[in-house]
């Protein structure tokens, strides 16, 4: 049994996550907090969130939250996440990571705080999604160079990255079929006299638009024909089981930083 304490309990994903962890016997959530300063801080969460039988007080702060806790899920922001990584390490709690948008140095940052601990971390943490970066690679490779590709990612109107760091995980894991190097081939956006396009490039496309839960294609256009394969999330459902099944994967596992291959046998 892994007792779990939600980051960001009060946000769109925290909230969820505590919602569906009563419905799996192998995790027991038993903490919950916030930013300082929330207004909520204080307050029983059962009844902010309208589940019976919740008796949790949402804290404004990771180490009163930890205290009967195992582990910490964390869906907050890159500042935040690398923050409760060092309160983590420092109790030596394990840790499931599925915040994005984090840059080069903050991910060069946290990555080495949440190898010493028990930890997975993840840019989605849907299941599906992480089953398609398995076959892309084996698309991408089967099709070759003769194929052109082109990623379509598309998201609510609120979600502050771009692009989303799924589209980047799959961009990568094509141009690994394809034995490129992504950031010399990947294009961002087009507009203008660009000329042909190059056999090489990658296109990542963005939208952002209304309440868009998370929908990825990867399209791979030769003469004659075109492949397109497609993740469309209609609930962040997906992602708050994907986390709850990674920390129940982490109970008894070696400090470490896994990702969601490792939770799905994939590697």
């Amino acid at each position: 049994m892994m007792r779990i304490a939600i980051a960001g309990a009060r946000g769109r994903m925290g909230s969820r996550i505590a919602a569906i962890s009563r419905e799996y016997e192998g995790v027991k959530l038993t903490g919950a907090f916030e930013a300082r300063g929330h207004p909520d801080t204080g307050k029983n969460l059962g009844a902010l969130l309208g589940i019976p039988g919740l008796d949790i007080e949402l804290k404004d702060n990771i180490e009163a939250a930890l205290a009967g806790a195992d582990l910490v899920i964390d869906f907050t922001s890159p500042s935040a996440a690398i923050s409760h990584a060092k309160a983590c390490a420092k109790a030596g709690k394990a840790m499931v990571v599925g915040t994005t948008g984090f840059k080069k140095e903050e991910l060069a940052g946290i990555k080495p705080i949440l190898k010493d601990i028990p930890s997975v971390m993840a840019f989605n943490m849907s299941l599906g999604v992480n089953l398609l970066l398995k076959v892309l690679k084996d698309v991408a490779r089967a099709l070759g160079s003769e194929y052109d590709v082109e990623i379509i990612e598309a998201h609510h109107r609120m979600k502050k990255d771009a692009p989303s760091g799924t589209a980047i995980k799959m961009a990568e894991a094509v141009a690994e079929g394809l034995e490129r190097n992504l950031e010399e081939v990947a294009v961002y956006s087009r507009k203008g006299i660009i000329g042909e396009r190059s056999k090489t490039e990658i296109g990542i496309q963005t939208i952002r638009a209304g309440d868009i839960v998370g929908e990825h294609t990867v399209l791979f256009g030769g003469l004659g024909e075109r492949v397109e394969i497609t993740h469309r999330a209609s609930s962040r459902d997906t992602f708050a089981r994907g986390a709850l099944r990674a920390a129940m994967w982490l109970e008894g596992k070696k400090p470490g930083l896994y990702d969601m291959q490792d939770v799905l046998g994939l590697k």
